[in-house]
Formats: C-alpha cells, sequence, structure tokens
C-alpha cells in the first residue's frame, strides 16, 4: 500500500512538472496575455500557427490599416482566408470592368445597329442575349469551374477552403509582361490592384442604384 502510494505521488508530481512546462512554453509562444475574448483565436493560432497572414497581405493602406470591424479574418482557417481574398481580388477585377464597360458603353455602343440607347443598368434586357441566359452564364461560370481546383477537398477536409500552395489571385497570365519581379513592387502593385478594385466594387454599386433610381443614364 505505501509502495502504491509513492507511486500515486510521483505520478502526480510529474504530471504537475508536465502541466506546468506546457503552460511555460505556450507563454513563450503567444508572447503577450490576450483578452479573455480571444481565448478561442488563440487557441486556434496555438494550434496552428496560420501560413496565410491576412494582417501582412497586400490591401492594407493607411490610415484604415487593417480594417476587418466585422472580425471575418479571426473566425476563418488558414484555407477559409484565401478563400476570402480570393473572392474579394475577382469581384474587385468584374467590378473594375464592369465600371468601364458601364461609362463607355453609354456613349458608344455600335452593335445591334446602335439602336440600343438606354441606361447601362437595363441595357441587358434590351439586347437579344437576355433570351440566351443560360448560355451566358454557362460561358461566364467556365472560369468558376476551373477555381473549384484550387479548393481543398471537402471530403474530410473543410468546405470554401484554398490550398496554401495556391498564390491569390493568380491566374498564370501575363501576356504584357506587367508583373513586377521584385517582392517589393509585386506586393505595391497587388496593393493597387485590391484598392483600386474595392473603390470599383463601391462605384459600380453606386451607379447602378443611380439609373434603377432615376431611370436615366449617369451622364
Amino acid at each position: 500500500m505505501q509502495a502504491c502510494s509513492i507511486c500515486v505521488s510521483a505520478r502526480s508530481r510529474i504530471l504537475l512538472v508536465a502541466m506546468l512546462a506546457l503552460a511555460a512554453s505556450v507563454t513563450s509562444y503567444v508572447g503577450k496575455p490576450l483578452p479573455r475574448a480571444s481565448t478561442t483565436r488563440a487557441v486556434r493560432m496555438i494550434a496552428s500557427r496560420p501560413e496565410f497572414d491576412m494582417e501582412s497581405q497586400p490591401g492594407i493602406t493607411a490610415p484604415l490599416g487593417f480594417f476587418d470591424p466585422v472580425g471575418f479574418s479571426s473566425m476563418a482557417s488558414d484555407g477559409q482566408a484565401k478563400f476570402l481574398r480570393e473572392a474579394e481580388i475577382k469581384h474587385g477585377r468584374v467590378a473594375m470592368l464592369a465600371s468601364l464597360g458601364f461609362v463607355v458603353g453609354e456613349q458608344f455602343h455600335p452593335m445591334w445597329g446602335g439602336q440600343i440607347d438606354v441606361p447601362a443598368a437595363i441595357a441587358w434586357q434590351e439586347t437579344p442575349l437576355e433570351n440566351v441566359n443560360i448560355l451566358v452564364m454557362l460561358v461566364v461560370g467556365i472560369h468558376e469551374v476551373i477555381s473549384v481546383f484550387t479548393f481543398n477537398s471537402p471530403f474530410g477536409g473543410e468546405l470554401w477552403s484554398i490550398r496554401s500552395d495556391y498564390r491569390s489571385g493568380d491566374l498564370g497570365w501575363d501576356p504584357l509582361g506587367l508583373k513586377p519581379e521584385d517582392a517589393a513592387g509585386l506586393a505595391d502593385m497587388q496593393t493597387k490592384e485590391i484598392n483600386n478594385g474595392r473603390l470599383a466594387m463601391i462605384g459600380i454599386a453606386g451607379m447602378v442604384g443611380q439609373e434603377l433610381a432615376s431611370n436615366n443614364r449617369l451622364f
């Protein structure tokens, strides 16, 4: 009985030492205490240090800096954060094209004999293409189908998550050779693209809203 008590006591001491060592290592890893509200995020970060850090990505610009008031980045894993960034880049690019086409198309519209002279917000419904919506959507959807191959497998993994080896926004298409070779120049160009895309998303929403409300062209 005495030997058993000594054994239990020894195990208790070993367990206590192990817990103290783990606590010390965790404290040294985090670097400073975190508020209680950040406990879940801290545990996630400790368990798997993010390879894709949203706070170090292009697009962070003064005076706002890293701006995420809703906390989307804190609720996402690395793969899901890459998915959010990819969605932002795609929507920004589409919005930039749409903003340009919206303004230019109202002033210069030679197709279909130039007879479609209406606000851009409703111009689609005035064209023969309105009758082949499904075909047009299939053509537009080709890129989206291809992008699925950048996702992590949802079987045994997580949904809406992109592979860690995929470079956000990189389609492998640069016919004019505009991509800078140095890392600093590339980050600067990426920041400009994302910020212009963000402005374009706000701009196209405002233009469509104005035309639908006034039923008149912008200019």
